[in-house]
């Protein structure tokens, strides 16, 4: 059931009390509850507490009379409507009555049931109506400062009519001094590309009765002065009967966000850790100099630059130590070439430098060498004392291409010709050079097809004693038959297959099928002791390596001390406390070690010693002419008293002639390789030379007496 409206009668005329109850009980209007109150004191009193829907106050109290009555009971509820009830004198007063906050005034003489009960309806509802209104307008203020965006109105003509809180601190104008304001004072924005002034958008916005928005590129400038870059909409507002009454922006600071987008655009055109133009960044500028270049007739080069070795730091020293380098390497290059070329991280170690406008290649030339020199200089890094060198490949326009992907692509060919010549040096592309990049390409893809379709397999080449002629192991020695090109040897695959990342698995391959023979061999033949099986330095660094080598013992139940794991000086010496560490576990594992092609690469006595080295190499290249070069004669003698004084066993690669084998045996060398013994076998020839007995003679040597029956292991 609706709760009845509650009235306090505030007069001390009873016969008022009494009329006020029959016109509102019997009036034919809704019913009210009427409480009465005869003075003013007793009113004030009465509406200290919660429940009064309408107070009807009488003018004339024992306590109190005419404006201070009503200005008393205002103060004390000025929430609740007010009905002043006066007498013919005081229609005088009425208005300044209404002013100071009454909701009406009546003549009491003039109440009847039906007046009085509208006028309290009316106030009643006007007052509830009120309070929804400000309800809402509360709830609208707070939502429009609570929000992130800046909302700004304006009338018909462009006036300002409001700011909220985001507005005003956008605009640096407050409420009080923008209202009445033109729109352009307050909310004045510009173009950030011409600095042109935008276009008043309300006029937009109400001539065409729709929402527009500003350009992307807008900024507004401040009561101060200041800029800052914006975006809004701008919406017409309607009045009651539909027609256009003003317009509201809604508008919100972009500075952030234009700010990342400019980053992220920055960043998607450069390298992360040089600032350098990336690869997209330069094919840009690039097709820019070559449309130049065919408009006006003129030379560009692009040079495309390698890093030599650096993967070495970064395996030695860390990665950080790396990125150090190469941003020490940016800002050399930077200073070599012009403001108007482009210097391009493409990744990794590899740079590319173009020279936008050159006259004639020896032009290049003399930039290469220029880059190429400030290179080789020492880099003080992270207390370390580094020096590098790069590997130049240069391609021009018009002569070695006219599009950008041809002429990176051929400089990156010439790149890999100064690498293949020794590196530390720069060389011009040429025709040449695409055949074999052909040719290159061609072997890599038929590497990655060539282990699953099982087109590799090993020959094994006898390892002889050289004081006895015995057999002491063999050196496994990976072949691939091509299905077009035949038989290929290790030099002509190896290096691809370590470029483009498949030496990990061709060398477990070999690990495992090397290790199977031996097992076979040494099941079948108890003369068989030692399988020599060369590793790869990127095979020796990868990861897993140590497992892979147990593995392979472990599956075929090798001892370890039957296996002899062959690495190059260079391989042991890119990492030399690495390789401590991983020699050592093999060491203790029981593998045997040798450092293959002894005296060519480089090395330290020192980490050579600290080694767990079983075997040393000495590299063929020394041995052909020891009989007739004084120099190779004296190197190979000292290297095998260096093997002797570390008590490691002493091999000589490349034996060929008799007279080798004889100035060998008087340095006491203790075992020997070579076509004189015996080329690269298959494994069946060789298990049947192992059946035969394992020895070898050679016409011209005196062997043991127990050898002359033996024939020369077949070629």
């Amino acid at each position: 059931m609706p709760v009845r409206p509650h009235v306090l009668l505030i007069s001390p005329r009873t016969e008022l009390s009494a009329l006020a109850r029959m016109s509102l009980l019997e009036g034919g209007w809704e019913s009210f509850e009427v409480e009465g109150a005869g003075s003013l004191h007793a009113g004030l009193q009465r509406l200290t507490t919660a429940g009064v829907d309408a107070i009807l106050l009488d003018l004339v109290l024992p306590d109190s009379a005419g404006l201070p009555t009503l200005q008393r009971v205002f103060l004390a509820a000025p929430h609740i409507p007010i009905l002043v009830l006066g007498d013919d004198d005081s229609r005088a007063l009425f208005r300044t009555l209404l002013q100071a906050g009454a909701q009406d005034c009546l003549v009491r003489t003039r109440i009847n049931s039906d007046s009085l009960a509208r006028a309290l309806n009316g106030a009643i509802g006007r007052k509830i109506a009120e309070d929804a209104l400000f309800l809402e307008r509360e709830r609208a203020q707070v939502t429009l400062n609570s929000i992130g965006d800046a909302v700004l109105s304006t009338d018909v003509k462009g006036r300002i009519t409001y700011l909220n809180a985001v507005a005003e601190r956008l605009t640096g104008w407050n409420l009080a001094d923008a209202r009445g304001r033109d729109l352009r004072q307050v909310f004045n924005v510009i173009s950030a590309v011409t600095r042109a002034v935008v276009t008043d958008p309300i006029l937009g916005a109400i001539a065409h009765d729709h929402v527009i928005a500003l350009s992307a590129d807008s900024v507004l400038i401040q009561r101060s002065g200041a800029e800052v870059p914006i975006e809004d909409s701008v919406a017409p507002i309607h009045g009651r009967g539909g027609d256009v009454s003003g317009a509201v922006i809604v508008f919100h600071d972009v500075s952030e966000s234009r700010s990342i987008k400019q980053r992220m655009a920055y960043l998607a055109q450069h390298d992360f850790l040089t600032d350098l133009p990336n690869r997209v960044l330069l094919n840009e500028r690039l097709q820019h100099a070559l449309d130049l270049g065919k408009r006006h007739q003129r030379r560009l080069a692009v040079m495309f630059l390698d890093l030599d070795h650096l993967k070495h730091i970064n395996d030695s020293l860390g990665h950080s130590v790396g990125d150090q380098l190469l941003t020490e390497v940016a800002r050399r290059l930077l200073a070599c070439v012009r403001g108007s070329d482009t210097v391009s991280r493409q990744g990794g170690d590899e740079f590319v430098v173009l020279l936008s406008e050159i006259e004639q290649p020896s032009d290049v030339v003399a930039v290469a060498e220029k880059i190429r020199t400030a290179l080789a200089g020492v880099y003080d890094v992270a207390d370390h004392a580094l020096y590098l060198t790069a590997s130049i490949g240069v391609s021009i326009y018009p002569e070695d291409g006219d599009t950008a992907e041809l002429l990176t692509r051929n400089a990156d060919t010439a790149m890999y010709q100064a690498k293949a010549d020794g590196r530390d040096t720069h060389r011009f592309f040429s025709v040449e050079m695409n055949l074999r990049a052909t040719e290159r390409q061609s072997v890599e893809e038929g590497l990655r097809q060539a282990l699953a379709r099982q087109e590799f397999f090993l020959q094994f080449q006898p390892k002889v004693d050289l004081g006895s002629g015995c057999i002491t192991g063999a050196e496994a020695l990976i072949r691939w038959r091509h299905p077009e090109r035949g038989v290929l040897l290790p030099s002509q695959f190896i290096p691809i297959a370590e470029d483009c990342g498949l030496i990990v698995q061709i060398g477990a391959w070999v690990l495992e099928t090397a290790c199977r023979q031996a097992r076979d061999w040494m099941q079948a033949a108890s003369s068989f002791t030692q399988i020599s099986i060369n590793i790869s330095a990127h095979e020796f660094v990868s990861k897993g390596f140590y497992e892979r080598v147990c593995q392979a013992l472990g599956d075929n139940q090798l001892p370890a001390g039957c296996v002899e794991l062959e690495l190059t000086e260079t391989a042991l010496m890119r990492d030399a406390d690495g390789t401590v560490r991983m020699l050592g576990a093999l060491h203790a594992l029981g593998v045997r070690l040798a450092v293959d092609d002894f005296g060519t690469g480089y090395s330290s006595l020192s980490y050579l010693k600290r080694f767990p080295i079983t075997t040393l190499k000495i590299d063929q290249s020394f041995v052909r002419d020891v009989t007739i070069d004084e120099d190779d004669a004296n190197i190979v003698t000292a290297m095998v008293a260096i093997g002797h004084s570390l008590r490691q066993q002493v091999v000589a690669e490349g034996i060929e002639q008799l007279a080798q084998l004889a100035f060998l045996q008087s340095l006491q060398c203790q075992e020997g390789q070579g076509f004189l013994f015996s080329q690269p076998l298959d494994a069946d020839r060789f298990g049947s030379l192992l059946a035969e007995g394992g020895l070898c003679a050679v016409t011209g040597i005196t062997w043991p007496a127990s050898l002359a029956t033996v024939g020369r292991i077949p070629a």
